[in-house]
């Protein structure tokens, strides 16, 4: 069973606004998926649709076997949610918010305190689990709301953009556990901008644009589309030497243009073409400087299935004021 599907899902808003029109979807259990949309796209209506925060105007949706329209109830009961905005109380503790989110899924006080002191603990906030979340750094809080979307031990997890912001460290550490929680059976729903996010995590990724899936895939296979790998490298003495270079080249693959003053060959077959044409060049009295081989990015699949680069893609993270 698909732990989330989708059939021609639709939403319309007034004045025939489609913001989603016909998204079909079939994400595994078990699976990351990867759902990355420029602003405007439908990425975030599809996801509130799936978290049942919005109900569709045409087609269907499966989440955990249960329909998002009428069976919303069972839907919410098996997924647990991580909005990028989260309304965290701050003047609560860690705990205290950990503890209220157990009673509110109704757990037994005993249960909801286990389970909710080992989830502090998980995410590494133990130690300032009694603090207020007002003290709270962007990174800390985001590990909280993760917790706190744990505590009923949901089968599909939903994180909208869940490190955006971050320091790496604590990019690191939220991308750490996303992976600890997949291995242990969890589905995992990611939106993000960080196409490197995206490529590190999910097992499969889906481009919406325009309301529409247009691209679907393996971060490898999307990017195999979009073209080969290709070698960058310069001489110790080029001057003069340019043309020997690029006849050698050109019998291990397609020449293209010069860039930065590095010579470029695309190659059929990546690394292992790297090694004969080090020894080729050798042959021919020329002495490699640096040599980088450079694989097509999931930016390149954005940008040829789009016509845009993601919005923040190229952004570094912001700094924290508190270290969390």
């Amino acid at each position: 069973m698909a732990a989330i599907e989708t059939k021609q899902l639709a939403r319309e808003f007034e004045g025939g606004i489609k913001a989603v029109d016909g998204v079909d979807l079939d994400v595994a259990g078990g699976e990351i998926y990867g759902f990355l949309g420029p602003n405007g796209a439908g990425k975030t209506t599809t996801v509130r649709m799936l978290t049942t925060l919005l109900a569709p105007t045409g087609g269907s949706a499966t989440v955990a076997g249960f329909d998002v329209a009428a069976e919303p109830g069972e839907v919410r009961r098996k997924i647990g949610v991580a909005l990028q905005e989260a309304a965290l109380d701050p003047l609560m503790t860690g705990r205290e918010l950990i503890h209220l989110q157990a009673t509110l899924h109704g757990l037994p006080r005993e249960r909801g305190d286990e389970l909710g002191d080992a989830l502090l603990g998980r995410v590494g906030l133990t130690q300032a689990a009694d603090r207020r979340v007002g003290t709270y750094s962007g990174g800390m809080r985001r590990r909280l709301d993760l917790a706190a979307a744990l505590v009923h031990e949901p089968s599909v997890l939903f994180l909208d953009e869940p490190t955006t912001g971050l320091d790496p460290v604590s990019r690191q550490a939220i991308w750490e556990e996303v992976e600890k929680l997949n291995a242990e059976g969890t589905t995992v729903f990611l939106t993000t901008q960080y196409l490197e996010e995206a490529d590190q995590l999910a097992d499969r990724v889906g481009i919406i644009s325009a309301g529409r899936i247009v691209a679907e895939g393996t971060p490898a296979a999307l990017k195999s589309e979009v073209g080969k790998p290709h070698l960058e490298l310069s001489l110790v003495d080029q001057h003069g030497r340019e043309a020997d270079c690029e006849r050698v080249l050109a019998r291990f693959g397609k020449p293209l243009p010069a860039k930065d003053g590095k010579l470029l060959v695309e190659l059929e077959h990546g690394t292992s073409e790297v090694g004969p044409i080090v020894v080729a060049l050798d042959e021919a009295g020329l002495a490699v400087e640096s040599l980088d081989l450079v694989q097509p990015s999931l930016d390149d699949v954005f940008v040829a299935k789009t016509g845009e680069h993601l919005e923040g893609a190229e952004e570094a993270p912001a700094d924290e004021a508190i270290a969390g």
